[in-house]
């Protein structure tokens, strides 16, 4: 006979006094921490618990008493149901202060080194309408509101295109209006999704993996240039072509519009062939005065505007005086590497994607920089004695990894070089705590700067600039 399930706590009238890591609101019953979601300090829950550990526990909200002050009211209509803009109900002020909050308990609890004061956060001059790129899914499995799966009938209306249900992989919830990408991001997708409808077009059954239609991707542009890519499952020429072309006379000023027929089980295109329809294989984003090119694969950052200042604090941190040997790792398509070039003497770009180090290479070019140069490969493998005899010893690197951080390998290598100064860009400052307390065997953070690139969300990035000891 197999054990009985311990009931798991229920806990009544509890008061929400804090956010912590991953934007988890945080509340403390019998000396115990106690995780939950979607709900801010101040607030008054009823709480079940849903995971128990000895030092914490998880939990369900399943009751709002009491509202907390702060709170106000969220402007998107699918607000709490696509899993986006979690932080809405959050003063856009307080969503800064819990930012803050974030990088400093982290990087104090982690890294457990010296630190300077740290600077206050740099909010986001927009704080809706500020993505340059969405990725949207067509499903002919809508979300449904709890009215409807009450109802007795089925939904005539099945179809969708928006944004996945979290933690529901065959759910896309149908989206009339995004707050989070320009105009004419909500016009091109409403017209698609109008197009399809009156056409017969199949979308897609994640589960059965049939359909016609897949995904769609927006890029918009500072410049004001747009790209369009849609991604079909399958081929069918008349239908494709129908499409695109309804697309192209309904939106004569797009700049790129594109396609790829991805027959795989995952919907990733980054090795698919893409091919161009109409216009472009690419558009451009200007900042000061450089144009980079963008193709339907390139990388970068998703906050046009608010990614400018992040780029002027990690140059102003790195202090050039037009002496120096620059490594820019993780470069991506090269933005950061020429976006300093004018302040060095040379800058070296190490990025693991061969796609976006041609790009680099051409934003170069585009722009007449000649003091650049690029390389692929893993990072651990490229940043060796032969790598560094070639290219000169760096009097700086700046270093922006993915969320996970640096490799160990890496800031070994880091610590063997010795450059004068590291300027560490990072979006996980957990990760950044971590490997701060690597390089503090021979280095000492000067300066800390956090800066909000995604709005109503618990993300924050942070530049850290250590100088060798």
């Amino acid at each position: 006979m197999g054990r009985s399930r311990r009931k798991k706590p229920f806990y009544e009238q509890v008061t929400i006094t804090d956010i912590g890591a991953e934007g988890k609101a945080i509340a403390r019953v019998n000396e115990k921490v106690v995780f939950t979601t979607h709900v801010i300090p101040g607030d008054v829950v009823d709480l079940q618990v849903t995971k128990k550990r000895k030092s914490y526990e998880e939990a369900r909200v399943m009751h709002v008493h009491e509202k907390s002050a702060d709170r106000v009211e969220a402007f998107c209509a699918y607000f709490g149901i696509c899993g986006g803009c979690k932080w809405q109900f959050l003063p856009y002020e307080k969503q800064l202060f819990y930012k803050q909050k974030q990088v400093v308990d982290q990087l104090q609890r982690l890294a457990r080194v010296e630190l300077p004061e740290i600077m206050p956060i740099m909010g986001s001059a927009k704080d809706t309408f500020y993505r340059n790129k969405l990725e949207f899914s067509f499903s002919n499995k809508r979300w449904m509101t709890k009215d409807e799966m009450d109802a007795e009938e089925e939904p005539e209306a099945m179809n969708a295109l928006g944004f996945h249900i979290p933690r529901m992989f065959d759910k896309i919830v149908d989206v009339e209006k995004c707050w989070l990408q320009p105009d004419p991001s909500n016009q091109i997708r409403n017209f698609v999704r109008a197009y399809a409808l009156e056409h017969g077009l199949a979308f897609f059954d994640i589960r059965n993996q049939e359909g016609f239609l897949r995904n769609m991707i927006v890029r918009t542009a500072s410049t004001g240039e747009t790209m369009l890519i849609l991604a079909f499952y399958q081929e069918d020429v008349e239908k494709r072509e129908g499409l695109l072309n309804a697309i192209a006379s309904e939106f004569p000023d797009l700049t790129s519009l594109m396609y790829v027929i991805n027959t795989k089980g995952n919907d990733t295109i980054t090795d698919q062939e893409i091919i161009t329809y109409r216009g472009r294989d690419h558009i451009f984003e200007e900042m000061e005065g450089l144009r980079f090119k963008i193709g339907p694969k390139s990388f970068y950052q998703t906050n046009s505007e608010q990614a400018y200042e992040l780029y002027k604090v990690a140059r102003d941190f790195a202090s050039l005086t037009g002496d120096e040997v620059v490594y820019d790792l993780y470069t991506g398509t090269g933005t950061i590497a020429n976006f300093v070039a004018s302040k060095a003497k040379k800058v070296v770009g190490v990025e693991y994607v061969p796609e976006a180090i041609e790009d680099a290479k051409i934003n170069s070019e585009i722009n007449g920089i000649d003091n650049t140069s690029f390389y692929a490969g893993d990072m651990k493998a490229v940043l060796n004695e032969a790598f560094i005899a070639e290219n000169g010893q760096p009097e700086v690197i700046i270093t922006d990894p993915p969320r996970a951080g640096m490799h160990e390998d890496v800031v070994k290598t880091i610590l063997t070089v010795a450059p004068q100064r590291i300027v560490y860009v990072s979006c996980n400052p957990a990760s950044q705590a971590r490997d701060l307390a690597l390089l503090d065997e021979k280095y000492r953070v000067v300066k800390i700067q956090p800066v909000d690139m995604f709005p109503h969300t618990h993300h924050v990035e942070n530049v850290v600039l250590l100088e060798l000891k």
